[in-house]
């Protein structure tokens, strides 16, 4: 550009980044722009629109890694162009995926780690529906060649997340949710004995329930349709939804009875991205052995340069995430899972026995005996002045997302509230949080939402 040429941009070169053409007006946001645009302005409308979004680390709410460490980032930033699908590009991906199966089928006690069959997936809730689409294929070959129908497979489960219920809708399989009681907010072995027939293709026991984060008792299951194997002559397997479970109780509870130990166990899924401690977007299921995943369900593709097998409901996807896993994997090994693993147990024990003394609350789980996390109810014959709906949105004012909700069937009369501990919610957090907690009944003492019980209908109850 000749010299004399510059001022006819000298406007743009020091116009503020706010008083640009782009930002003084509106971008288009449902139709398709005509021209293109400024990349750092573009980049700003975007960056100031996702502020609107909650803070991740305030949100209580969820099972999913929210902290990592700034390698982690690095090598997802490295991977970013890698697709996890195309194993003749990037074969070095895909060794490293293999990897993370058979340290997997290790951690989970395989009896043959080093042959077995698992792979990779976006999250549990796919890998889940691998393992169930596996028991379905199993179970409709063993009806077949008893000359038995297939037109009717059951799922037998308790409280699941919704995952389960989708995988049922989409491949026509009856779910046999057992429905919760007072009292009784888990899956039992009893109620599973009671509700499988010839036609379940499989139980499935969870190893942290979504809704109260306790684990669901899978040794005493397996060991009653062992029995039940021995009395009717039915063989009725399982598959664990370890989702969370997975990466906690090898570390913190080694001694727990719930994976491939059990003969029963025929396959796990767990979440790469919950107390895997991996970025968002990776799963994982593990068969007990080969002949567990049945060969139907394995293509063979050959148009991306090689030939190659895959049995996963998505194709392209990124490679990052697996690389993170392994190097969670190498970084921390089981001393170190325990270690951080075990102060999220500490941490969410601590809460517990913290909210546990405010008055209008009542603790129905504590940290133990489950996943890093509690949940609460309100107290019979309360009313303090709110729902917990009410408590919920309250603290949401200062940032802190902890749900409420009701509980599956037959229990939809109570309301619970329920928060994960999860690496990076500190000690110092928590008390941050317990000072919001104690601000809320202040204000909601004088600001009811709800007309508070009288003396007699609250049992003589005062907070």
């Amino acid at each position: 550009m000749a010299l004399h040429e510059k001022d006819n941009i000298r406007d743009k070169l020091f116009d503020d980044i706010y008083a640009c053409c782009d930002l003084s007006s509106k971008l288009p946001k449902y139709k398709f722009p005509k021209k293109e645009h400024n990349p750092r302005n573009v980049y700003q409308v975007v960056h100031d629109e996702l502020m609107l979004d909650g803070n991740s680390r305030q949100n209580l709410a969820t099972f999913c890694s929210t902290w990592m460490e700034p390698e982690v980032h690095n090598l997802m930033e490295e991977c970013i162009d890698k697709n996890m699908i195309d194993k003749d590009e990037y074969p070095q991906s895909a060794e490293i995926e293999s990897r993370c199966v058979h340290m997997l089928a290790d951690l989970w006690n395989s009896p043959d780690a080093a042959n077995t069959m698992g792979c990779s997936t976006t999250g549990s809730s796919e890998a889940a529906m691998l393992g169930g689409m596996a028991m379905k294929w199993r179970w409709r070959e063993k009806m077949s060649a008893l000359g038995k129908s297939t037109d009717k497979p059951n799922l037998v489960t308790g409280p699941v997340q919704i995952c389960w219920h989708k995988f049922a809708r989409y491949w026509d399989i009856e779910l046999r949710e057992v429905p919760l009681e007072k009292g009784r907010l888990l899956l039992t072995a009893e109620e599973v004995i009671a509700h499988c027939d010839e036609n379940t293709i499989a139980v499935i026991p969870t190893l942290g329930v979504t809704f109260t984060c306790q684990y669901e008792p899978v040794e005493e299951i397996s060991n009653a349709l062992d029995q039940l194997q021995k009395d009717t002559g039915l063989d009725i397997p399982i598959h664990v939804d370890a989702a969370s479970g997975g990466f906690l109780a090898p570390f913190v509870d080694p001694d727990l009875k719930w994976d491939f130990r059990l003969p029963r166990v025929k396959s796990i899924n767990a979440s790469g991205h919950k107390y895997g401690l991996s970025p968002l977007g990776v799963g994982w299921v593990i068969w007990r052995n080969s002949e567990d995943l049945h060969k139907d369900l394995i293509f063979e593709v050959n148009y991306l340069g090689g030939n190659m097998a895959t049995f996963a409901l998505n194709f392209s996807r990124p490679a990052g995430q697996i690389i993170s896993q392994y190097y969670n994997f190498l970084r921390l090994g089981k001393e170190g899972y325990r270690k951080i693993h075990q102060s999220c147990y500490d941490t969410a024990q601590y809460l517990a026995d913290m909210i546990a003394k405010i008055g209008p609350f009542k603790i129905i789980y504590d940290g133990h005996g489950g996943i890093p996390a509690l949940c609460w109810t309100l107290k019979d014959g309360v009313n303090p002045g709110f729902t917990l709906y009410d408590f919920a949105d309250r603290l949401r004012n200062r940032g802190w997302q902890v749900p409420a909700y009701s509980m599956p069937p037959n229990r939809e009369d109570l309301v619970i509230q329920r928060i994960l501990i999860r690496h990076g919610v500190s000690r110092d957090l928590c008390d941050l949080l317990l000072e919001d907690i104690n601000r809320c009944i202040e204000y909601f003492k004088t600001n009811p939402v709800t007309k508070p019980l009288s003396e007699d209908e609250a049992g003589g109850y005062r907070h």
